[in-house]
Parts: C-alpha cells; sequence; structure tokens
C-alpha cells in the first residue's frame, strides 16, 4: 500500500515541478527587448522593424512542388549507384593493388637510409638547452 502512493507522490511532485518550468517559458522575452542606440546597427535595426507588419498565415507556406521524383525512386538509384559501384570493382580487381608482403621494400628503404641511431638521451638534450642558453645575448636596446 505504501508503495502505491509513494508512486503517486513521485508523479505528482515531478508534474508539479514540470508545471513550474513550463510556467517559466510563458513570458516573452523579447516583449521589452530595446536596441542599445550606440550599437552600429541600431539604424538598420530600427528601419526593419515595423510595428505594423503583417504576421505570416499558412497560405504564405508554399505548395508541395510537382517536379520532384518520389521517395521510392531515391532509394531505387541508390540500390543502383550501389550495384554499379559492385560491378565498377569487379571489373576492375585484377588491376586493383594493395600494400601486401611490403617487409621486403621496407628492409630495402632502411638499408638505403643508412645506420640507425640510437635515440638521444635526455641528459643531451638539457645539456644542449642549458648551452644555447648560456650563448644566448639580449639584442641591444633601441637608440633613444
Amino acid at each position: 500500500m505504501n508503495v502505491r502512493s509513494a508512486r503517486q507522490a513521485s508523479r505528482l511532485a515531478l508534474g508539479a515541478a514540470g508545471c513550474a518550468l513550463l510556467c517559466a517559458c510563458a513570458g516573452n522575452p523579447f516583449e521589452d527587448a530595446r536596441v542599445d542606440p550606440r550599437s552600429p546597427i541600431a539604424a538598420e535595426v530600427a528601419k526593419s522593424v515595423r510595428a505594423d507588419a503583417a504576421y505570416p498565415t499558412f497560405k504564405s507556406i508554399p505548395p508541395v512542388p510537382k517536379d520532384v521524383r518520389p521517395h521510392r525512386q531515391y532509394g531505387q538509384a541508390a540500390a543502383q549507384a550501389e550495384k554499379d559501384a559492385a560491378t565498377l570493382a569487379a571489373a576492375t580487381a585484377d588491376s586493383t593493388w594493395s600494400l601486401n608482403n611490403t617487409e621486403t621494400f621496407a628492409a630495402k628503404a632502411r638499408t638505403d637510409a643508412g645506420p640507425e641511431l640510437p635515440p638521444v638521451a635526455p641528459g643531451d638534450t638539457e645539456a644542449f638547452a642549458k648551452g644555447a642558453k648560456a650563448r644566448a645575448t639580449p639584442p641591444p636596446p633601441p637608440p633613444r
């Protein structure tokens, strides 16, 4: 019995919270919106806003175009494109290349590049940076 009343109470609380959130949205934030007169677009806003402008109606919605193909034909065109792609792949399969068995090429490239150098020790990098800072001289001050 208590479970049912707890569910009802939670539903009631959730409904009240939803109503409170929706009531907060009921106001019109644009009702008292003003344009800063110092704004560079203030003159354009004043020219474009008219209080007596007509609101659009449902009659102003354009009719459905007559020269558009039906939805089913889009699917048929997509299927035809997929079929053409498969035909093209099958027709060119014997001349298609891939990157298989490249170990020989990679070994030759490593040999042509020369001996593999060991990685630089962190101490060498720090010593280089310290020496560069010691050699660095600031530029002379500009003449006055």
